[in-house]
């Protein structure tokens, strides 16, 4: 028999709990900042989707205790938390190679591999919508999306080494995800800098504007002790030069993403591998978010694992992601973890405006099928991590075994019914937000509403 659905006011109000919950306390400490991401995520259903993984595993809590395809091994491997389909582009390695896979890992923890999934065909979904897709349309997509994890999942557990199925690089990836590359190859250090920086007396420093926050003498000498902390927590490969860390300026930051709203960030600019002012570097340091999975995961083991937000999200990155950034460590300021990585210059979203040809965004999807096996495959007993001591991709292999089409059904029928109720969370959520209805925000734009 079918669950009732909670009337609009009903529904209104259990998201307004799960966003006290998961908000609460920096929407408090930093009211405007949350005006622009509630902005944000008005503009659409996936942009509320994108702002909402505290809702998205608040509605999967009965699944905290087991569901399909999930068992002690299972349901309990490194994911990526957020796992969209805007969350995926390039980087560049510590090998020196441009690659295209899952990218934003401030969400890692660890769980349900189905969770990833799930996350990942209910914004196939939306997206699917806006491109004016069918249904049948959208379930073939996210068939295709399944087929091609299965398929990844399998060749790896069965022994398929890198070379046989090597990431997505300039060499290797087609279409849009190729597109990427190239346009992550044509940009530059030097055209990050200037966006950034200015040369003064012969020096270069931040510039003015654009978001740069001057630090006070006692805030920057704050950064400057957690810099010295963060340093501890690189490997040694990231230290052949030591004068690379040579700290040149300081700023505190605002206007970054969505998903970090009212969390303090700073810019560090660095010497970089050489005396040349072209090959400075920029790193951010901010705080890290709890993650929302972690509040539906009971788990000690995990939950003990971490020293805290900074140094669970580190690690996480570095086993989800083979040869992760070389600036990639964490540290603590004011007792907060905090996350350091590098402004990189070659990062490239995927960008789904320009897509819409059925055939090639279907090509897409079973590519990022592929990088999320991939992916949850380096995370096991040979990333070297103790807290997943077995081989996820054998673990996720067998369980999907046991029901091959049972799988694809799962994630099809989850997307439509997941998608479906984002779409109506979205509209409950823009009346709530322009009403005045959010603890703590007046309405926006309405009499003593602060500018932003």
């Amino acid at each position: 028999m079918p669950v009732p659905q909670p009337t609009a006011e009903q529904r209104g109000e259990e998201i307004l709990a799960v966003f006290d919950t998961a908000f609460g306390e920096l929407l408090a400490a930093d009211p405007a900042a949350f005006r622009v991401k509630f902005r944000k995520m008005a503009a659409s259903a996936f942009a509320f989707y994108r702002g909402t993984a505290c809702l998205f595993y608040s509605d999967l809590e009965a699944e905290r205790h087991g569901g399909p395809f999930l068992d002690e091994r299972t349901g309990r491997v490194w994911i990526h938390g957020d796992l969209h389909a805007e969350n995926f582009g390039t980087y560049m390695d510590a090998n020196g190679r441009l690659i295209f896979n899952v990218n934003d890992f401030d969400e890692a923890y660890v769980g349900p591999f189905t969770w990833d999934l799930k996350r990942l065909a209910a914004s196939l979904a939306l997206i699917g919508y806006t491109k004016a897709l069918s249904d049948e349309q959208i379930t073939e997509l996210v068939r295709t999306f399944a087929a091609a994890y299965r398929e990844r999942i399998h060749a790896l557990a069965t022994g398929a080494k890198t070379d046989d199925l090597p990431p997505f690089t300039l060499d290797t990836a087609e279409g849009p995800l190729l597109g990427a590359l190239r346009a992550a190859r044509s940009l530059t250090r030097f055209s990050l800098l200037d966006s950034m920086t200015e040369i003064r007396d012969y020096e270069r420093r931040f510039a003015a504007g654009g978001g740069a926050v001057e630090l006070d003498a006692a805030m920057r000498y704050k950064v400057l002790a957690a810099f010295d902390g963060y340093l501890e927590t690189l490997p040694e490969s990231s230290l052949t030069r030591p004068d690379s860390y040579r700290v040149k300026d300081v700023v505190g930051r605002r206007g970054i993403g969505i998903g970090s709203a009212g969390l303090p960030s700073y810019n560090i600019l660095l010497e970089g591998n050489s005396d040349a002012l072209e090959n400075d570097v920029v790193i951010y340091m901010k705080q890290a978010q709890t993650p929302a999975v972690s509040r539906h995961i009971t788990d000690e083991a995990i939950r003990g694992y971490f020293r805290h937000e900074g140094h669970r999200t580190v690690i996480s990155q570095r086993a989800l992601q083979d040869h992760a950034d070389p600036w990639l460590g964490w540290t603590e300021l004011d007792g907060a973890g905090q996350l350091v990585a590098e402004v990189s210059p070659y990062a490239v979203d995927l960008d789904w405006s320009d897509l819409d040809d059925p055939a090639e965004i279907a090509a897409v999807v079973a590519d990022l099928g592929r990088a999320t096996a991939t992916m949850h495959a380096a995370a096991d007993d040979e990333s070297g991590h103790s807290l997943v001591p077995f081989s996820t991709e054998r673990a996720i292999d067998a369980a999907i075994a046991a029901d091959e089409d049972g799988f694809g059904e799962l994630l099809t029928g989850f997307a439509h019914e997941y998608g479906a109720r984002a779409r109506r969370d979205h509209q409950i959520f823009v009346d709530l937000f322009r009403n005045g209805r959010i603890p703590g925000l007046r309405a926006p734009g309405g009499p003593g509403a602060a500018a932003v």
